[in-house]
């Protein structure tokens, strides 16, 4: 339901998503807020909105991807606008960091999305956003709302672009048929799974493709590609078992270590990703599909309290 609501909408950016979050402010019609970081020669800061926000419902954007710096100024940025009386804080968080240790899978670590999610309600947030968790249900880790994006609704209109009649959605491991099978629903496609067993973090031991993928067109999704080790495998492996084409559709491209020379020596045609987190480099083989306007729709909506399932796409 719409309401004339008096309050002022600001939106502000950290230092590693200004590129987005002028984008956001772009689509949304409103200017960003001034930041400004002060660094002491031990390497400390100091973040400071420099404009008033009292009473305002204010929009903080910044992924945490590496560094931890990210993190922890988004963290005091959130600190300082409810020092200032903000009426509300959203914590937009395109990419959430330390999604991936969201359980104990071995004695005496920590469950580090768990203990973020917490800091950032100490904080002051009292609403999250963000798009295509490592798993949906750290949702369940908050205990404020939490607007949970989909990027298939940037992806989808890419895929239909490729007007194969062959299509084959196909999952880089066991962990992402969920969402494989998803896309599989919409484009009423078939599915295979990419089956890896790992040695250690970033370091595949096997894989085995199951599904028939002879002369297909296949399409790899995922949330994150990191070192690109998986992703590259399937796509070797996908080609091995006859596949016409290989594609990979990541929503967070982290790319870290060598995964621009994995991808640039790998069969994949193309690697479809979104701008959560800055390319490091251009390749003739990534494509970016900005997320701005996605953002900036979804924080319009939690400000006229209507509905962030509208924004999604439906099988």
């Amino acid at each position: 339901m719409k309401t004339d609501n008096p309050r002022h909408v600001k939106l502000f950016s950290g230092t590693a998503s200004r590129y987005l979050a002028e984008d956001i402010s772009r689509h949304y019609g409103t200017p960003l807020g001034e930041v400004t970081v002060s660094q002491f020669s031990d390497g400390e800061f100091s973040p400071s909105l420099d404009e008033t926000v009292r009473g305002c419902d204010v929009f903080i954007i910044q992924s945490t991807f590496a560094p931890t710096y990210n993190l922890f100024e988004l963290l005091m940025l959130i600190d300082a606008a409810k020092r200032a009386s903000a009426h509300y804080i959203t914590a937009v968080i395109p990419y959430f960091g330390f999604a991936r240790s969201d359980r104990k899978d071995k004695p005496r670590v920590a469950i580090a999305s768990k203990m973020v999610a917490n800091l950032l309600s100490a904080a002051g947030a009292t609403r999250v956003m963000t798009m295509d968790l490592h798993a949906p249900q750290i949702q369940g880790f908050f205990d404020v709302p939490v607007d949970h994006l989909d990027a298939s609704t940037l992806f989808v209109p890419h895929m239909k672009k490729l007007n194969s009649e062959n299509l084959i959605i196909a999952a880089p491991d066991m962990g992402g048929v969920h969402r494989a099978r998803e896309y599989a629903k919409y484009f009423n496609a078939e599915m295979a799974i990419c089956d890896k067993h790992r040695k250690r973090a970033n370091e595949i031991e096997s894989m085995q493709v199951i599904g028939d993928v002879e002369g297909k067109d296949v399409v790899l999704v995922d949330d994150i590609i990191d070192t690109a080790g998986t992703m590259t495998k399937a796509a070797q492996l996908l080609k091995e078992k006859g596949a016409a084409s290989v594609r990979a559709y990541c929503t967070h491209p982290v790319l870290s270590g060598k995964a621009y020379e994995r991808i640039e020596n790998s069969p994949l045609e193309e690697l479809v990703v979104c701008d959560t987190i800055p390319l490091r480099k251009e390749s003739d083989k990534i494509t970016v599909i900005p997320s701005g306007e996605l953002f900036a729709k979804a924080i319009r909506n939690v400000y006229t309290y209507e509905s962030i399932s509208q924004l999604f796409i439906k099988a």
